[in-house]
């Protein structure tokens, strides 16, 4: 029976298959693509990376791994990964001309659907100097611009009445018999004259 011995630190010894060189070309080439030597480079060999001995893998790897920035003249701002709160708060700044009706903001591109890929988000810290003038209560913190656009009073009844100003101007007006109804119409009027 084999003894446990304690083990003390980390080790660590490669599983590495046995190299058989064989004669033919044809049949060392397919053990070497399913061989555990090489791997597509997003697959580990227990826990290690072995690069490609191609030039041109070994390329793609490496612009692979160049972060996406905006650039040098914008600090490198990195590009964010959108999550579905991201996405929601991007398009209301969009929409934002449409909330309040006593602001107005210079025309974007209202044409491009697509989101920005290089931005930040932060928080608002207000100095010591406007804690009673103009800044938020703890009531009115929220963690998304969505969640203080829905919970701001104000902008609620701002778009109340203005969806009942929209549906009160599609609603059809008169009664519905009154209503012209193309030939048909022509028909009642030639009947009602004779």
């Amino acid at each position: 029976m084999p003894e446990n011995k304690p083990v003390v630190g980390l080790s660590w010894e490669p599983k590495l298959p046995q190299l058989s060189f064989g004669t033919k070309k044809s049949s060392f080439n397919k053990e070497a693509e399913t061989s555990a030597l090489y791997k597509p480079s997003s697959e580990l060999i227990d826990g290690l990376f072995v690069p490609p001995n191609d030039p041109k893998k070994v390329n793609k790897f490496l612009r692979k791994q160049v972060k996406d920035t905006a650039g040098k003249n914008w600090f490198d701002m990195p590009a964010q990964t959108i999550t579905p709160e991201l996405k929601r708060d991007l398009q209301l700044l969009k929409l934002r001309g449409a909330m309040d009706p006593k602001r107005h903001y210079k025309k974007s591109d209202l044409k491009s659907k697509a989101l920005p890929k290089y931005f930040q988000v932060g928080t608002v810290i207000e100095p010591a100097s406007e804690y009673y003038s103009s800044r938020l209560t703890k009531k009115e913190r929220k963690t998304t611009i969505t969640d203080e656009l829905l919970s701001d009073r104000k902008l609620g009844l701002y778009r109340k009445r203005k969806v009942r100003e929209i549906e009160e101007h599609n609603r059809p007006g008169g009664v519905d018999k009154w209503k012209i109804r193309g030939s048909q119409s022509w028909k009642r009027a030639k009947q009602r004259r004779h």
